[in-house]
């Protein structure tokens, strides 16, 4: 996308190490099941277009493997993922001090906001996709909200001024709607909090403190702003790195404490009934949803999902991250095959994780 759309370069780490990897000898499990039936594993992942799949224990790399040819230093673009690193960006921001609370309002960062459906409410509410601005996300609709933020970039037009735009629908925090304009105002919140663009900010707070090992691109619109919500074009391995952070309690490889106290806890658990999995009243999606990642079931794992099923996946309990980036070519068109396959993804994880674990 980098060579075909106006980006921001983020550069490799100049400390950049690769991760470790084990020498014992792993494969994919054969076969996992869900939706009532066995599936085969190899079957499932040429079938949802698989194109990268990277695996860690215990920090350490067993497995790691690409199709459609893409290689290990092919930049995706990972979509809806870049919403967990600006994720990071915010408690980054909130440890530092540059955000005093997530009990803070949006329009107090960014009072260009104000009159929109974005005064007055809580940044904790963006981060939970609960502001009750109102929003259509459908991919398949030439019409929607998201169609309209994402032609932003093809004109001299403005990501922040589409959010500025948006009207109130819900009380804020009583409604979670998937929106990704919540997650841009997240990114208006952060840049004007510590005054410099997202781009120099995840270059400084993650690319270089994790050790990043290739270089990454991010979308701008018309006006050079960072699209937080969709943007980021990253490698596997650097998208199994925020994961192994979060997997570690948000320590960096280094030692140092990158994220507050309970932040991760907030990022894998669904704090409110309107939040949880399986309970979420008129939701768009099935999942729960914690601080701009989501949580499949009750198990503890929360993972990072972008169109076309990308995803960064974490279990606590098995001491497992996985990576993985898919093409599917059906996304969008319908709503129920993308729950469908997200199913299926969020099985055949548990069944990996389950293997690299020894159970």
């Amino acid at each position: 996308m980098a060579s075909v759309t106006p980006c921001r370069r983020i550069n490799r780490a100049t400390n950049a190490f690769p991760i470790p990897e084990n020498d014992t000898a792993f494969s994919l499990p054969s076969a996992f099941d869900a939706l009532g039936k066995t599936h085969d594993m190899a079957a499932f992942l040429d079938d949802v277009t698989t194109t990268g799949l990277m695996v860690l224990h215990k920090g350490e790399k067993v497995y790691e493997n690409y199709w459609h040819g893409n290689r290990a230093d092919t930049q995706v673009a990972i979509f809806s993922c870049t919403k967990s690193f600006v994720s990071t960006l915010v408690a980054c921001a909130l440890r530092d001090g540059h955000i005093a609370s997530v009990d803070d309002t949006a329009d107090t960062y960014a009072p260009e906001l104000k009159g929109s459906g974005y005064e007055g409410v809580r940044i904790e509410d963006i981060l939970q996709m609960s502001s009750g601005v109102r929003w259509n996300e459908d991919y398949g609709d030439p019409n929607s909200d998201i169609a309209r933020f994402a032609a932003a970039y093809l004109e001299p037009a403005s990501f922040d001024a589409v959010c500025a735009s948006l009207p109130r629908e819900h009380e804020p925090g009583t409604y979670n709607r998937y929106n990704t304009c919540d997650t841009h105002v997240l990114g208006m919140i952060v840049s004007r909090a510590v005054g410099m663009s997202l781009t120099d900010y995840l270059q400084q707070q993650v690319w270089d403190v994790l050790g990043m090992e290739d270089d990454s691109f991010i979308l701008v619109d018309g006006e050079g702003v960072e699209a937080a919500g969709m943007g980021l074009q990253v490698t596997l391995r650097d998208m199994a790195k925020l994961g192994q952070l979060m997997l570690r309690g948000g320590i960096s490889p280094d030692g140092a404490k990158l994220l507050p106290d309970g932040w991760i806890a907030h990022c894998a658990t669904a704090s409110k009934p309107h939040l949880m999995p399986g309970k979420r009243p008129n939701a768009s999606y099935p999942w729960g949803y914690g601080y701009q990642w989501w949580i499949p079931d009750e198990t503890g794992v929360f993972t990072a999902l972008g169109v076309y099923h990308q995803m960064i996946w974490v279990d606590q309990d098995r001491d497992v991250v996985i990576a993985k980036t898919t093409a599917y070519p059906e996304f969008g068109q319908d709503h129920d095959d993308e729950d469908r396959v997200d199913a299926l993804h969020f099985a055949a994880c548990h069944a990996i994780a389950a293997a690299a674990a020894g159970q």
